[in-house]
């Protein structure tokens, strides 16, 4: 088979971390062809998508154990790259779109353009329509037994009232990334006033604001989920003086399990994903409670595989392989 992966430019990637890399590794160690592209490489020729495909071969990493624990330990020269060739994406039998957030307008334009790739051929994960869909806070408001209490809005005062009647929230940026933005509220805080002000640009664009939920400082839960089910996780635990979990501001990933009421969410969510076409995504679970759901380009394989001996994009492949059957 032949992999296509819609990615950030390649020399930024981290293989040790990077879920992206990992199953392009995955499908490269089953005997499939993984080809790269970027987002601004795409086109529509004769009412078909199209794009410059680059061959690309990978030394997998290695899990070496150091002081304090293993981790994944890539060469420097991990990939190396063919010749690029304007091809019908049609040519490939799957095709990822792993480009990372924000969604601005020209991410939209690509989704637009993978709209014309023939599913009857071609699979494309997720589906572009899914991702248009999905904003990675909003999209998870339709759950509403699973979510926190929750509001969106641009008005300082709306916002005032709900974190005053909670006494802590946690607001979030529609567009953000990585937790990029998110910012802890309380009602007393003598910036509180500004810091909606520069987060809302002046009342002109709405934001996620939740109740702050204290078993944030145990962890957010990343749960991994194929098809609309899950098949691993990993917890990310504040460190130092972040109250934010993310592995990109620091966090420390550590093993964990699926609880009786992760599963429930699951159950929730899964149904949901499948109807929209969001076959590989991300969900992030605080104390009990969903609090997103990522579609973009979810992370976790790598930290997952480490903690628990598995290897979670062989069977992201391997589900790729029987679909296509």
């Amino acid at each position: 088979m032949k992999f296509a992966f819609i990615i950030d430019p390649v020399a930024r990637l981290d293989p040790s971390h990077d879920t992206s890399v990992a199953i392009m590794e995955a499908a490269q160690t089953l005997g499939h062809e993984v080809y790269i592209t970027q987002a601004n490489q795409l086109g529509v020729i004769r009412g078909r998508a199209y794009a410059w495909l680059q061959p690309i071969t990978m030394k997998p990493v290695v899990l070496r154990a150091f002081p304090g624990g293993s981790r994944w330990v890539s060469e420097p020269d991990w990939y190396q790259l063919g010749e690029s060739k304007w091809c019908p994406l049609e040519a490939m039998d799957a095709v990822f779109m792993r480009s990372d957030p924000p969604v601005t307008v020209p991410y939209l334009y690509v989704t637009y353009i993978l709209d014309y790739i023939d599913r009857s051929i071609t699979q494309v994960i997720n589906s572009p329509s899914g991702l248009r869909a999905a904003n990675e806070k909003m999209y998870a408001l339709q759950f509403a037994d699973a979510i926190p209490e929750t509001i969106v809005s641009a008005d300082k005062q709306i916002i005032r009232e709900a974190v005053e009647r909670w006494g802590a929230g946690v607001l979030k940026p529609l567009g953000g990334k990585a937790g990029e933005g998110i910012l802890f509220l309380e009602g007393g805080d003598r910036n509180f006033n500004s810091m909606i002000e520069v987060s809302t640009h002046q009342g002109k664009e709405p934001v996620m604001v939740q109740t702050y939920l204290p078993e944030a400082k145990d962890g957010d839960k990343r749960v991994i989920l194929l098809n609309g089910e899950p098949i691993g996780a990993v917890n990310r635990v504040p460190t130092g003086q972040e109250f934010r979990g993310n592995m990109a501001v620091g966090g420390r990933s550590d093993k964990t399990a699926l609880t009786e009421r992760d599963l429930e969410i699951c159950q929730q969510v899964g149904p949901v994903l499948r109807r929209d076409g969001l076959i590989f995504v991300g969900i992030d679970i605080i104390g009990g409670y969903l609090t997103e759901v990522n579609v973009t380009s979810p992370t976790g394989i790598r930290e997952i595989d480490r903690l628990d001996d598995v290897r979670l994009a062989h069977q992201v492949v391997d589900w790729i392989e029987k679909a296509a059957q």
